[in-house]
């Protein structure tokens, strides 16, 4: 029976694994200011800048469903940790590029390129180990508290951190998230309990390939809102991979402002993720979840057609809200709809779409802006964005009884 005297703990696992995220993604948020402004400071081409952002997440794309099946083949927690690693020893070797006078352009792309590859193995095992952790009544908690450290550590403090020690000396920030990256790695080894995918029989890796994606097409909730939500990231990704020439060049601030104005955009995140729930209960699920979509593609829509400071500073951080709320909600909506011993390969093929559009809209924003200017390639971003938040609003309702149903169904056990 439920406890009605308030929450059930999440338990030490979870919070184990908290620790090891918010350490993991304040490297992410060092790293989101520094290779932009080590771009910028190599070439001003807005084509080439986009080109960092979009070979980042050109791995999803890629790599996004063999990595969801390897993580359903293996230890969830020790693909974190490798994966961690990888990264901490990429950019070992891209500070020691830049520290000896050999960075280039070309280099950063392929550590960036590395960086990615890493990125799908952990967040594919970090995404399927919270429902071994956690109850399904507290997904939705779990999620916002994990989102909200995403939010502090990647905008509000690590973002700010890293535009300033790249302000300082350029390999500083990657320094500092080489020793997180390896923190990170230690302490998710501490998590207790099985995160092994029970199998009933031995499969080959590319049968599982193939029953993960038989199972999304099949799906007809996600089969449905991937594709509207990738739309979304695209329209977001075409504005977001150019944010940082649109910062330096037409707000005219400097690179250490750069990271403070990030610093904004990460308190809107940071309450977005923390109001996910609230917004949950009062506007039911499809009605905060349309409405987070939508406002997104809105915001950017203003900051392009009044390219200033202030209403930079007052759109993105909304912007940011709604992005992080809606990412709380969809993915507790993922993670009951999705069997765990699918989870990976499921996850996998969900964002080869939705991640893979981010690539493709940083490369298509950073050619609309080489043949019109920064803020049209905002608005033609912001316009795909509010679309996408739409359809997203009508997928949602058509099949907001079956969401509504996978949320009551009995939880597994989890570990304590």
């Amino acid at each position: 029976m439920r406890d009605e005297t308030g929450p059930r703990p999440l338990g030490g696992s979870f919070w184990r694994l908290f620790s090891s995220s918010t350490g993991s993604n304040l490297s992410d948020g060092i790293l989101q200011a520094a290779l932009p402004l080590v771009a910028a400071s190599l070439t001003r081409d807005p084509l080439l800048v986009s080109l960092v952002a979009s070979l980042a997440f050109l791995p999803w794309l890629l790599f996004a469903i063999p990595a969801g099946a390897l993580v359903d083949r293996v230890d969830r927690r020790r693909a974190m940790q490798a994966a961690n690693l990888f990264r901490a020893a990429t950019l070992f070797g891209l500070a020691a590029a830049i520290a000896t006078g050999a960075a280039s352009i070309g280099v950063l792309y392929v550590a960036a390129f590395l960086l990615g590859v890493a990125e799908t193995v952990y967040d594919n095992a970090a995404r399927a180990m919270l429902p071994r952790v956690v109850r399904r009544d507290q997904l939705e908690r779990g999620n916002s508290l994990l989102s909200t450290a995403e939010s502090v550590t990647n905008l509000f403090l690590g973002a700010p951190l890293g535009a300033l020690l790249f302000a300082l000396a350029a390999v500083l920030p990657l320094g500092a998230s080489v020793a997180l990256y390896v923190v990170a790695a230690v302490l998710v080894g501490t998590v207790r309990g099985s995160f092994v995918a029970e199998r009933a029989a031995r499969t080959t890796l590319a049968g599982d390939i193939r029953e993960g994606l038989g199972w999304l097409v099949r799906h007809p909730i996600l089969r449905q809102l991937v594709w509207v939500t990738g739309l979304g990231a695209f329209g977001n990704s075409v504005a977001n991979g150019i944010a940082v020439l649109f910062a330096l060049d037409v707000l005219g601030i400097g690179e250490a402002a750069f990271g403070l104005v990030l610093a904004a955009v990460g308190v809107g995140a940071v309450l977005g993720a923390l109001a996910s729930p609230a917004l949950t209960r009062a506007l039911g699920r499809t009605g905060a979840m349309g409405a987070s979509g939508t406002v997104l593609g809105l915001a950017l829509v203003g900051i392009g057609l009044w390219p200033s400071l202030w209403v930079t500073l007052t759109l993105w951080p909304l912007g940011s809200f709604a992005v992080s709320a809606f990412n709380v909600q969809v993915m507790s909506v993922r993670q009951v709809l999705i069997p765990d011993a699918l989870f990976g390969r499921v996850q996998g093929a969900y964002r080869t779409v939705l991640w893979g559009s981010i690539p493709l809209g940083a490369v298509t924003g950073g050619a609309i802006a080489a043949a019109t200017d920064l803020p049209t390639a905002i608005v033609v971003g912001g316009v795909l964005a509010t679309v996408a938040g739409l359809a997203t609003w009508w997928v949602l309702a058509v099949h907001r009884r079956a969401i509504a149903t996978a949320f009551l169904q009995e939880d597994d056990p989890v570990t304590g």
